[in-house]
């Protein structure tokens, strides 16, 4: 599956302590371009972060543009995955959130915006 940026995903996150996958939402932080050429995506954790916080975690504010039916963050925890894993598209952040991450990302990167 092609993504555009800031589309949020479902894919199957694994995790430390099992064996399991489970689908979990994930944002791409890559363009169309770029996942296509590359047949990879890259993409940021969302998680509710109920148990834990990042200082860089950004709140997801249009809950309901990103197709979440929670609260939920961006942690910065950023991994790729082939293209054919990626299940389906929920839905994208909206322009407010889209700045924001793309913000942090330039902050963490060093990169100038």
């Amino acid at each position: 599956m092609i993504c555009e940026r800031f589309d949020v995903v479902v894919v199957p996150f694994p995790f430390v302590d099992s064996p399991e996958r489970k689908p979990r939402p994930a944002l791409v932080l890559s363009t169309s371009t770029f996942n296509r050429a590359n047949r990879h995506t890259i993409l940021a954790m969302i998680t509710r972060g109920a148990h834990t916080h990042w200082p860089s975690d950004h709140s997801i504010v249009g809950l309901d543009a990103a197709g979440l039916r929670h609260a939920s963050v961006i942690r910065w925890k950023l991994f790729t995955l082939d293209n054919r894993i990626i299940g389906r598209r929920i839905g994208s952040l909206e322009r407010k959130d889209q700045n924001a991450c793309a913000a942090r990302i330039a902050a963490a990167l060093a990169i100038a915006r």
